[in-house]
């Protein structure tokens, strides 16, 4: 098997497959860290991969696609942009507010698109997939999805991470494992606050000791 990990953020678990053997590569336009083995267009090559050739093509049946993809649109505070009920922008007019959201329904409607295509580009193909977002009642994918995820974390901290951040993830011609994991968690000293991380990158960053429990648990 070979690991290929998708969009930003994926270098960690990418490192952490390594570690136990397992050979993976990592892909993303982005290159925030200066690690990234594929700096590419993902977007574009689904769009490819949905119509003609594509990266796609250089991925087997026993391999495994893990795709920790783009979220922005599908969370929570997404609704509150819609809304126009976010400090930032609370004080706009309501004809900005409306134009911002049509940009806005622009953005998520693509997403959408792109996240359902990838998901068929594997179901024709018969390749294993992970899809990994954040998890609410309310998340876009959560209510307007026809596949519901397969595994739901509620407190990543239980396994290692330092944000409590509930996440799902869907599992597709793949079934996670249920398999024990015999190692104490020492990385669990402090927390960390979503509200109070810097930048999108922070809050989104997933410790090392998560990624290696989460694959000894649900993949191998």
């Amino acid at each position: 098997m070979i690991a290929h990990c998708f969009f930003e953020q994926s270098g960690t678990f990418k490192n952490e497959f390594k570690k136990l053997g397992i050979e993976a590569y990592d892909y993303d336009i982005l290159n925030d860290f200066g690690e990234k083995d594929f700096q590419i267009d993902l977007f574009l090559e689904i769009e490819k991969a949905y119509g003609g050739r594509s990266l796609f093509d250089n991925i087997k049946k026993d391999d495994l696609i893990f795709a920790f993809f783009p979220c922005i649109r599908f969370e929570n505070q997404a609704e509150l942009l819609f809304r126009g009920t976010m400090s930032s922008i609370a004080k706009w007019t309501d004809e900005k507010k409306l134009e911002y959201d049509l940009k806005l329904h622009k953005e998520l409607s693509r997403l959408y698109e792109l996240i359902t295509k990838m998901t068929i580009i594997c179901l024709q193909r018969n390749l294993k997939l992970i899809i990994e977002n954040p998890y609410s009642s309310t998340h876009y994918l959560t209510k307007y999805w026809a596949i519901p995820s397969t595994v739901i974390d509620l407190d990543r901290t239980k396994r290692g991470d330092k944000f409590v951040k509930p996440t799902q993830y869907w599992f597709i011609n793949c079934k996670p494992k249920s398999n024990f994991v015999l190692e104490p968690i020492t990385n669990n000293k402090y927390h960390k606050d979503v509200n109070h991380c810097n930048s999108a990158v922070e809050r989104s960053l997933i410790h090392p000791d998560y990624a290696r429990r989460f694959i000894k648990e649900f993949i191998l």
